[in-house]
């Protein structure tokens, strides 16, 4: 069979990413430009600057993936790129990009889900993973608990009713004065830290047993510091760090094993941005190994944004002869599953 070498294009927030992947599984290059330290003085993504930075760096970042693969247009068989869920000046330079390269070099076009890709990028790194499986997909934008039927099939088993577990870390982070990002920040500052110190709530949602709600713990956590300002007591960052972080890891663990043993799901793996927490990791796999569940996750590079991923989830459709056509349009609100605009 020949190989499918697949360039994928991702810039639903504030990473500009290229790379280019062979059959889905094997990658020959991933490159990856953030905007961190931009973004960093504001504590967060300013939608209008991230779009004017992936203008400013698409071309240089899609040259750059084809140089490291040792590629020329002529050896790629289609173009993917994310169109959706994301913010949608970014997600418009990345579509209007990929689909002028698409047709101006006569390549199929692919449109793929972000969180799709994330999945995806499971694929990359333990090549002998194939659905069916379960898997949880944190990061700043989503939270989402999906059963993984087939290549393409998803069932959503639970989702964020609120906040996304990494927004909920980039405001705690920046109300104990952390910063942005607040994932690392958080992460690092909890091994100093004591999980117990303080008793932040689990919220569970009745009669949704799988869904997910962070809002109620970020309040908890800035009623917890006010409190304490108001009675002149000083805050240990680290024991606030480690305890919001047991709180939401105790909830993300905990409804993802009611989940898998519900389905009778022999394989669960995570993905997102927040599947790069050394926490997480070490919970969701001390959990999985308990039940003889076999547990996957991305490394770290992975986790984040990347073209990679993108290239890896469009490999399937492309196999299935799923194409796009130059009606393709950046969708902010894009549902998993939701099919793509067809020629």
């Amino acid at each position: 069979m020949k190989d499918i070498n697949i360039l994928g294009i991702e810039s639903s927030c504030d990473e500009t990413a290229a790379a280019v992947v062979r059959n889905g599984r094997e990658v020959l290059s991933n490159v990856i430009n953030s905007q961190i330290e931009t973004h960093t003085i504001y504590g967060g993504v300013v939608p209008e600057i991230a779009s004017r930075k992936h203008i400013e760096v698409i071309v240089q970042v899609v040259r750059e993936a084809l140089k490291k693969a040792s590629m020329t247009i002529s050896d790629i068989d289609a173009v993917a790129v994310t169109y959706g869920p994301g913010l949608v000046g970014p997600l418009l330079v990345g579509v209007s990009y990929a689909k002028a390269y698409a047709y101006g070099c006569g390549k199929p076009l692919v449109g793929v889900h972000h969180i799709e890709g994330h999945i995806a990028a499971n694929y990359i790194d333990n090549k002998e993973l194939e659905p069916p499986f379960m898997c949880l997909i944190v990061s700043g934008g989503h939270t989402h608990l999906v059963n993984v039927r087939a290549y393409g099939e998803y069932e959503i088993l639970g989702r964020t009713m609120d906040d996304a577990a990494g927004e909920a870390y980039d405001k705690v982070a920046r109300a104990i004065g952390l910063g942005y990002p607040g994932g690392p920040k958080i992460d690092r500052a909890a091994k100093e830290g004591d999980p117990e110190a303080i008793p932040f709530p689990r919220a569970h949602i009745e009669g949704d047993e799988y869904d997910f709600s962070f809002s109620g713990l970020k309040s908890a956590v800035l009623n917890y510091l006010n409190s304490c300002e108001m009675k002149g007591i000083q805050v240990n960052t680290a024991d606030v760090a480690a305890s919001f972080q047991a709180a939401v890891v105790d909830v993300l663990v905990g409804n993802s094993m009611k989940a898998l043993e519900a389905h009778n799901a022999d394989k669960f793996a995570i993905a997102g941005g927040v599947a790069s927490n050394s926490a997480l990791r070490e919970a969701m796999e001390g959990a999985c190994r308990e039940r003889n569940v076999r547990f996957y996750r991305p490394s770290p590079i992975l986790c984040t944004d990347n073209g990679a991923m993108i290239a890896a989830a469009a490999y399937h459709e492309y196999i299935k002869g799923n194409f796009s056509g130059l009606s393709l349009n950046a969708v902010p609100n894009l549902r998993l599953g939701q099919k793509q605009n067809k020629p």
